[in-house]
């Protein structure tokens, strides 16, 4: 038994070796390779940027010549790889940025590394691996539950074309790879205790073609099936949650316009969601004397701490984010004031973001059955589709955008405010502000399944054409924003 553990051991170090070797030969030429295929690395490069902003602590696994890292522009840069001919050349490259000598695969490599990392990149690494599990390993004593490891690498797909054009040399020859699908890469990532966020695909064209390749990329490259076909392949993990985050506090937001018969009621079945309970009302220019119910109802419960704002502009959104800004607590939920998704339910979200299981919680409607005169078939209809539209968009599956509970941390909601520009104020229902922001921070959603009831005060204040149409806008510009290549 021990004979065959050294053998296996010596034959490990022995492909490791042979790695090294073929990196170290094509070091001096590896720049030079990639810029006769410059549109397919900056079209990737561009991708990780999308997802990685500048400025973060970045950790790249297999950083060869250090382009990549570079063109990342981290506040801090670290870069692996098992050639040192590559790293002398990276160090001689960027010397803002730091680069080492090591094998990924064994602990050494990682020794004197300070983490927490934002981000980990193994970029075109996994194909050359043994033991991928062993790295995700190592990867853990650098991450905590804010890092996410981002791993791409050439589509099974695309195999026999990668194959052939190394062979005909018109992509840098590498070593023999391990070929892996998008389903091996999450697995293993499981196995490594990760948790998958969402995988991706880009370019089905890979070379600018007299801008043919641009043209189509993005276009029926990010088109549901075409963009199956992309030779890239991406998965964006992060560490799963191995304790409760210990939050003890949460923000209520209730936007309220026209909704006096519901106020009383709002603060009547609201639970003890935890030890420090924010209730905070937004009013909306009422004209059924909203906001002196609201003042009623405070001097009526003072043993809560309720409080209102009233909003400065028009609009849901304009609400939400005022009461966001106005909020104190760990976690920010928002509780639509009609009350036709209970807040009895609100713990529920509460405890799901407690338990680092996600990092979104998104309210959905369309899971258990609602009365009749709930919701109208053609609302139904348009939630299930913008469900499936934005399932598609966001890479993680959602079954009710619309649905107005939704709850995060205070602190990612910041981290979304900071990077408002990016979508810029266009959201008027205040749901998508989140979403899309979520989404742009990579952040774990889930579906927190509600029962839906009929409205019993006031009238509903959405129009179906007219915020459909709006919607429909929405959805064209995150299409833009978030499938950006």
């Amino acid at each position: 038994m021990g004979q065959a553990k050294t053998q296996s051991v010596s034959q490990l170090q022995a492909r490791v070796a042979d790695v090294a070797e073929q990196a170290d030969k094509m070091a001096e030429s590896r720049d030079s390779w990639i810029d006769r295929n410059r549109y397919f690395h900056e079209s990737d490069w561009d991708y990780l940027k999308h997802n990685v902003p500048p400025g973060s602590r970045v950790l790249e696994l297999g950083s060869g010549t250090g382009r990549l890292l570079a063109a990342l522009r981290p506040q801090t840069g670290i870069g692996i790889d098992l050639s040192g001919n590559s790293v002398r050349i990276a160090q001689q490259k960027y010397p803002h940025l730091e680069f080492r000598v090591g094998d990924i695969q064994q602990s050494q490599a990682f020794d004197g590394l300070v983490g927490p990392f934002d981000f980990i990149i193994i970029s075109d690494t996994i194909g050359h691996l043994d033991d991928f599990q062993s790295v995700l390993e190592n990867v853990q004593a650098v991450s905590d539950e804010n890092t996410r490891v981002i791993v791409a690498c050439y589509s099974l797909l695309w195999r026999p074309v990668v194959r052939l054009a190394s062979a005909l040399r018109l992509m840098m020859p590498t070593p023999r790879r391990n070929w892996l699908s998008t389903r091996d890469i999450v697995g293993i990532l499981a196995l490594g205790d990760f948790d998958t966020i969402r995988t991706d695909t880009r370019q089905i064209l890979p070379k600018r073609l007299f801008g043919l390749g641009p043209l189509i990329n993005s276009s029926l490259g990010r088109l549901p099936g075409f963009r199956s076909l992309g030779i890239r392949t991406y998965a964006i993990a992060r560490m799963c949650p191995k304790k409760p985050l210990g939050l003890t506090s949460i923000s209520v937001i209730i936007p309220a316009r026209n909704e006096k018969g519901n106020i009383a009621l709002a603060i009547e079945r609201m639970p003890k969601i935890c030890s420090d309970v924010e209730i905070i009302f937004v009013e909306g220019h009422s004209s059924d004397d909203t906001l002196g119910e609201i003042e009623r109802v405070i001097a009526a419960n003072p043993d809560r701490d309720i409080k209102v704002f009233v909003q400065d502009g028009i609009g849901k959104g304009d609400a939400v984010r005022k009461g966001f800004a106005e909020a104190r607590g760990e976690v920010l939920v928002i509780q639509d004031a009609d009350l036709t998704a209970p807040p009895e339910a609100l713990p529920k979200f509460f405890n799901i973001l407690n338990s680092g299981k996600a990092e979104y919680a998104n309210g959905s409607r369309l899971v258990y059955p609602m009365d009749g005169d709930a919701m109208r078939a053609l609302n139904f209809m348009a939630n299930k589709t913008f469900a499936w539209i934005f399932s598609w968009l966001l890479g993680q599956r959602m079954t009710d955008t619309l649905c107005g509970t939704k709850a995060l941390l205070h602190s990612n909601y910041e981290k979304i405010e900071g990077n408002r520009d990016y979508f810029g104020n266009f959201d008027p229902f205040g749901d998508f502000d989140l979403i899309f922001g979520s989404a742009k921070l990579n952040l774990k959603f889930i579906d927190v399944p509600l029962r839906y009831y009929p409205r019993e005060y006031g009238t509903t204040q959405i129009s179906r054409f007219r915020h459909g149409w709006q919607l429909l806008k929405m959805v064209v510009f995150a299409w833009r924003k978030l499938l950006k290549d």
